[in-house]
């Protein structure tokens, strides 16, 4: 079944040509009906629309080390690196001479998650090529619709989740290839790049670790050499990483990106499979492994938890208030047991299903290769059970079990293929969960980009950007549309880090219209933009701003300049 020998460069290429394919055809069809929205660079979500302000900040001469949206709150030093700008910048750079900076920026948003989604397609086929040489192309077709995982590869999807989950599926690759210290360095290294781009597939970074040193205890002449090596590259990756993408806001006191506190707790950890390696000639028996690995890995896990304390709680740092207020009403933060039955369905769908694939195929076909795939979707269900982020990668991860699945289908019949495909295609389980709602009465889920879109509109966009610059009070998720659309800067963001700011927005719309006038002064507010139902879900009081503008009773300090329709957007009298 499991296969180590390398395979041909004929097969190599013909895997990489069906992935390519898959990715072009489906990525113009998707780019094909967004393409209003995308050639006006109206992307899917704030995140792809603030990397793009990232990128063009960093190219219009914003310092390398400076990740400061300087346009956000009182300047917010956002959570990013450089590592996720790379393509999106080098494209720009290369096709503006050509086209111009606008049609550079359209090919570029289309292009580039492609790029992202072919490379993951290919690395899903190379994984099941090793499980099964049959399942590659099949699984590519799987993995190719397996929804949540293929929208963060649509086009306009220029943040950094598909790059994460290409990093993740490398690391996969080489973590069931042959246990060299060459392949153990590159696991290493990509955990340490996976941490450079944002922390989201850090567990899964855990497990292919403790896979690696769980071999070694159990045979330690074939897997030690590997062990060491992802000790290396990990702390080789740090080394290179730091002085090349550490921000100047390094220190920042987090673990909710590449700060300080994330690589001390990677390099504490890295440290575990190296100091084994040097203990190996005394620990002969597996006894002994075990003790040994137990002890070294309670002691990493308690030097961490010193030394990087923030890197149990990622959004520590946020105060209660706005965790009530905004953060526990974000999508991507909510748990499984607390999203709305669709959302359930349509993300754990066709992850379910390959887990139990993948549960079938470790039994009838035991092997590291299985064992591996079982234990990171696992994981990938644990995640998603508390952030449905975790969905895309388990999606992914299940297409290699799904599609030996199928192949053991074709040889009982027609029905049973039908049946194999059906439960496989993840395009179908968001239907299924809306069907289902629709049936028992559930409302769907409340969806947070629709609340943008109807405070953000491209018409108010475009009103904004004819006004002189100036500092705009509005809803939290409309910051980052505007500050990518207008010249001005936005008090509120979706981002964590913006405390201040958020919080000022918060009190300015569901406080007393003395209150916001106070806050409209200390913050040097002279826009403000508001419209009904953008408060995440929270009731304003009776005698809140937020209230009085629904009703259309605005305070006499706040001017109209377009009253007739929603949203409304004002300017504050001086």
């Amino acid at each position: 079944m499991e296969r180590t020998s390398p395979d041909p460069p004929r097969i190599i290429q013909g895997d990489l040509v069906v992935a390519i394919a898959l990715a072009v055809v489906l990525g113009l069809i998707w780019a094909a009906r967004n393409w209003a929205g995308l050639a006006a660079l109206r992307l899917p979500d704030t995140d792809d629309v603030m990397r793009l302000q990232q990128v063009r900040d960093w190219l219009g001469g914003q310092a390398w080390s400076d990740l400061v949206q300087h346009r956000l709150g009182m300047g917010t030093p956002m959570h990013w690196t450089r590592v996720a700008d790379l393509g999106p910048a080098a494209m720009l750079t290369l096709a503006s001479p050509l086209l111009g900076i606008h049609d550079a920026e359209r090919l570029m948003v289309v292009t580039w998650p492609i790029m992202l989604f072919a490379a993951a397609l290919a690395l899903v086929g190379r994984i099941a090529r090793a499980l099964e040489p049959e399942a590659s192309r099949t699984a590519m077709v799987i993995a190719a619709i397996a929804y949540p995982a293929t929208t963060i590869f649509a086009p306009g999807r220029i943040d950094h989740h598909g790059l994460q989950l290409v990093l993740l599926l490398a690391a996969t690759r080489v973590g069931i290839a042959m246990p060299t210290l060459r392949n153990g360095a590159i696991l290493g290294g990509l955990a340490a790049v996976s941490l450079m781009v944002g922390l989201e597939t850090t567990p899964f970074f855990i497990v292919l670790g403790g896979a690696t040193i769980l071999a070694w205890v159990l045979q330690p002449s074939i897997a030690g050499a590997r062990m060491v090596g992802v000790g290396v590259g990990a702390l080789t990756g740090l080394a290179v990483g730091i002085p090349l993408f550490a921000s100047a806001q390094w220190r920042y006191p987090a673990c909710d990106g590449f700060t300080a506190q994330a690589a001390t707790g990677l390099a504490i950890l890295a440290l575990v499979p190296l100091a084994l390696g040097v203990a190996a000639p005394r620990l002969t028996t597996i006894r002994a492994r075990s003790i040994a690995t137990a002890m070294l890995s309670l002691a990493a896990f308690v030097i961490v938890r010193a030394q990087s304390p923030a890197c149990l709680s990622p959004y520590g740092q946020v105060p209660m208030p706005l965790r009530r207020l905004w953060l526990d009403h974000v999508g991507e933060a909510q748990s499984a047991f607390s999203a709305a039955p669709v959302v359930v369905v349509g993300y754990l769908g066709v992850m379910l299903a390959g887990l139990a694939a993948s549960i079938w195929v470790a039994r009838r076909y035991p092997g590291r290769i299985a064992g591996l795939l079982l234990a990171l979707q696992v994981t990938a269900l644990l995640i998603t059970l508390v952030q449905p982020r975790g969905a895309y990668s388990g999606a992914m991860l299940g297409a290699p079990a799904l599609a030996v699945m199928i192949g053991a289908a074709r040889r009982r019949g027609t029905g049973w293929v039908v049946a194999a495909w059906t439960v496989s295609a993840g395009m179908l389980y968001p239907l299924v969960g809306a069907a289902c709602a629709s049936a028992f009465g559930h409302a769907e889920a409340p969806s947070s980009v629709a609340d943008d879109a109807a405070c953000a509109t491209p018409a108010m966009m475009a009103s904004l950007a004819r006004l002189s610059p100036g500092v705009v009070m509005a809803p939290i998720d409309t910051g980052a549309w505007g500050i990518a659309a207008t010249p001005h800067r936005f008090v509120a963001g979706p981002y964590h880090r913006n405390i201040e700011g958020n919080l000022a927005m918060y009190r300015f719309f569901l406080g007393d219209r003395g209150q916001a006038q106070r806050i409209a002064r200390r913050w040097g507010v002279r826009y403000v933009l508001y419209c009904d139902g953008t408060m995440g879900g929270v009731r304003p009081r009776p005698a809140s701003l937020a209230q009085a503008l629904t009703e259309g009773r605005a305070p006499g300090w706040l001017r109209p300049l377009d009253a007739r329709r929603q949203p409304i957007l004002f300017e504050v009298a001086r």
